[in-house]
């Protein structure tokens, strides 16, 4: 997924928050359903964030495009875990390790479908 670099994303010396990298791997997990006509809410359950492992590289700047890249590294019956990496041309300026619950009405844990494990297969 691709990710222009607007004002409003940096500070006052045109480089991007830090906080805004989680947002834009945030996107490409999100994309990877609206892409095949899906969302990420399955009934009355969603992914939800355990634990992040991120690792700031290189700062990204006003005007830059991004390159957002996911890929699905494990699931299992309640969760997922995911690599995703952000790289401005050839280089990599950040990577993130996450790994995502299922979460049901009331933030109880549910079980992944097979549809859902099947399809994020698709990305392994």
């Amino acid at each position: 997924m691709k990710i222009r670099i607007y004002y409003e994303d940096t500070d006052m010396g045109g480089i991007v928050y830090h906080s805004n990298y989680l947002k834009y791997c945030e996107r490409a997990r999100s994309e990877l359903f609206f892409s095949a006509g899906k969302s990420p809410m399955i009934g009355d359950c969603h992914f939800a964030i355990k634990n992040i492992e991120a690792d700031f590289i290189k700062p990204a700047f006003l005007g830059d495009m991004l390159h957002v890249q996911t890929q699905i590294l494990d699931i299992k019956n309640a969760s997922v875990e995911l690599f995703h990496e952000i790289k401005r041309g050839d280089d990599f300026i950040f990577k993130m390790k996450v790994k995502l619950v299922f979460l049901c009405k009331g933030g109880k844990i549910g079980r992944i479908s097979q549809d859902t494990k099947d399809f994020f297969h698709l990305f392994v």
